[in-house]
């Protein structure tokens, strides 16, 4: 299979160097890797390997603007973020292929993370101009109290794969805005996507320096690199509980600012009372959604014993009807998962959990041919000892656990070291505040599958991060809060 003449052309536009102070180019060793359609297996792309050299550079760069960059009136700021959205959104089906090229995920969902992710550039656009502070007197009358917010300073941003546009923005719009610099590594899987953005601010205006994108494939010894300079002050990342533990201690040497976006294991709870045609629809929306690849993907779907029966009839139906194709290709429910590695870990869990009792409704198995493909699956009857009770999924399998009060659902619920988003269907007001109360979670949808927004504060607690991204909050990650008295 090769690539169609529309797909080749917008790589083709698509840079292959090291964005550092404003300029592109080849890694200081020559050395280059591949980036794959994980539909296909076809290599799309080559693009610089960026070495610890690299890094440094990029930090140099970023050191070097930061100061300028801070004192730029915080209208221009906007008004650069601005031009990005706008520019982004006239060029939404481009960064929708792209996103589908690297990633896999369906070009129908890759059109809805560009206007989410562009929704953050927007967003920041507006909250430039608001960074407010304080002034007032002391209790004791004998002076003034003023408390200003300034930029942390530069930044180093760690992106996953699954959302390649929407992590960028939601780290690098709010950084812009605060008036911090950046440096950017982008996921080795899907770096196209961030690259692309990047030359997308460049034209927005952006001046040199300010960001900078450094992809690599070996992203351990960048970071430590990076985390161990004083000169850098921030550190944010989206990615898995283990290797965030990692970073925060190598971050705890120099007593940087962390904002960690970590792993999940959202419970998805259906009471006797849920309206069951809305159950079904919010949990194919946050089951399916990115063939599962999400952190905020329900985990756990937890259903009440007088309902179960009929949800697991009506969902297995949707899932049974649900279209697997190239994600870059029109009208596919379903496309691949990331890599080999991912079909791997999703084969061993359903085994797993078949092997503990539970039973296969429909799916289960990775189709065999080019592609890293795996059946859209249901599992009923989920028991305690299964990994995907403790484990996320990643994948394209929705697991059933069945229980009879909702004293056992929030036991279940909460029985993990992960809180990052819950779900909740239930039409009684009283149970659905005491659900808000109980659960815990950062996040919680009630009668809805779908929570992330640019306007709200969206992280989690527990084992599932550190601060939050999106909304007021999320400018405030990159501020740091300065108090000076003046005596009367």
């Amino acid at each position: 299979m090769t690539l169609k003449p529309h797909e080749q052309d917008l790589l083709n536009r698509v840079e292959t160097g090291i964005g550092v102070g404003g300029t592109w180019a080849t890694s200081s060793s020559g050395a280059t890797f591949t980036v794959e359609d994980p539909a296909t297996g076809l290599v799309i792309k080559t693009i610089a390997d960026a070495t610890v050299d690299d890094a440094i550079r990029a930090l140099d760069s970023a050191v070097a603007a930061q100061q300028e960059w801070a004192e730029t009136p915080s209208r221009l700021r906007s008004d650069i973020l601005r031009r990005a959205f706008d520019l982004l959104m006239d060029r939404k089906e481009e960064f929708a292929l792209l996103i589908a090229l690297e990633m896999g995920k369906p070009i129908a969902e890759a059109r809805g993370e560009v206007v989410y992710g562009g929704e953050f550039l927007r967003w920041y656009s507006e909250e430039a101009v608001r960074v407010s502070g304080d002034y007032r007197r002391n209790p004791e009358g004998s002076g003034n109290i003023t408390v200003s917010h300034l930029p942390v300073g530069p930044c180093y941003f760690i992106t996953p794969w699954n959302f390649p546009l929407a992590m960028a923005t939601r780290k690098i719009a709010p950084a812009l805005a605060a008036g911090c610099t950046t440096i950017i590594k982008p996921a080795e899987l899907t770096p196209l996507t961030t690259i692309y953005l990047v030359q997308l601010l460049e034209e927005a205006g952006l001046p040199p320096g300010v960001v900078n994108v450094v992809p690599t494939s070996n992203p351990s010894a960048q970071s430590s690199a990076l985390l161990s300079d004083p000169r850098l002050r921030k550190l944010s990342f989206t990615g898995s509980t283990a290797v965030g533990v990692k970073l925060l201690e190598a971050a705890a040497q120099n007593v940087l600012r962390t904002s960690m976006e970590l792993g999940g294991n959202a419970p998805f709870l259906v009471f006797e009372d849920a309206d069951i045609d809305r159950a079904v629809d919010g949990v194919m929306l946050a089951k399916f959604r990115n063939i599962g690849q999400a952190c905020t993907a329900a985990n756990r779907i937890l259903v009440h014993d007088s309902v179960a029966d009929e949800f697991v009839r009506r969902v297995s139906e949707r899932v049974a009807a649900l279209k697997i194709g190239r994600g870059a290709d029109e009208g596919y429910d379903i496309g691949a998962l990331v890599d080999k590695k991912a079909i791997a870990k999703t084969e061993g869990l359903v085994a797993d959990a078949v092997d503990t009792g539970a039973e296969i409704v429909t799916g289960g198995q990775a189709i065999v041919g080019p592609g890293n493909f795996f059946q859209p699956t249901v599992i009923d009857k989920i028991g305690p000892e299964a990994r995907m009770v403790n484990e996320e999924i990643f994948g394209p399998v929705l697991a059933i656990t069945r229980f009879s009060s909702e004293d056992e659902a929030v036991h279940i619920a909460n029985n993990t070291e992960y809180g990052l988003v819950s779900y909740v269907y239930t039409e009684n007001v009283g149970r659905s505040q005491r659900m808000i109360e109980k659960l815990q979670t950062g996040m919680m949808g009630l009668n809805t599958g779908l929570v992330s927004n640019a306007a709200a504060p969206f992280g989690g607690i527990k084992h599932s991060g550190i601060g939050r991204e999106g909304g007021f909050e999320g400018i405030r990650e990159f501020l740091s809060t300065k108090y000076t008295l003046t005596p009367r």
